[in-house]
């Protein structure tokens, strides 16, 4: 009758240890953020277009996979994305601060000496890309640096 009631609190506890061991793993999980529509090539995407997945037990999350919202709200899709699947880092880009063919100021600055000029992005970019332009007045093209207002910031060689 001992034996029957050590084993049943033997079992008892072992149960309650898998339980809270469960209850410990479940809160370990990941969660990553999926779209829950169809995302399009050129396509903003919005908060609203995703939703949060926790990964099953054991399974682990791909590198170079975002899984922030700050990694995905308000980036441009480089490809289409698909519901339930994860988002490649690869697969989005920030939104370009300049448009092909847009009207910029090229700015060059070298210690006191500032001069700027006006130009035509050849190709778009976002702040830090470097993108070619064409000088209006002498249609010389050459290369810049997007800064964060937009403009191109050009440096001596």
């Amino acid at each position: 009758m001992r034996r029957r009631h050590a084993l049943l609190y033997i079992r008892s506890a072992v149960l309650a240890f898998a339980m809270l061991g469960g209850a410990a793993q479940a809160a370990d999980q990941e969660v990553v953020l999926v779209p829950n529509r169809v995302i399009y090539p050129g396509e903003t995407i919005a908060l609203s277009s995703l939703k949060e997945v926790t990964l099953k037990p054991g399974k682990v999350r791909p590198d170079a996979v975002a899984t922030m919202a700050d990694e995905l709200d308000g980036r441009i899709a480089k490809r289409t994305l698909l519901p339930g699947r994860y988002v490649p880092i690869t697969a989005l880009r920030e939104a370009w601060l300049v448009d092909r063919g847009a009207s910029v100021q090229v700015v060059f600055a070298s210690g006191p000496l500032m001069i700027s000029a006006a130009a035509v992005t050849l190709e778009p970019g976002a702040a830090g890309d470097v993108v070619k332009v064409r000088n209006l007045d002498s249609g010389k093209v050459f290369t810049g640096t997007v800064m964060a207002d937009g403009s191109i910031r050009v440096g001596a060689i």
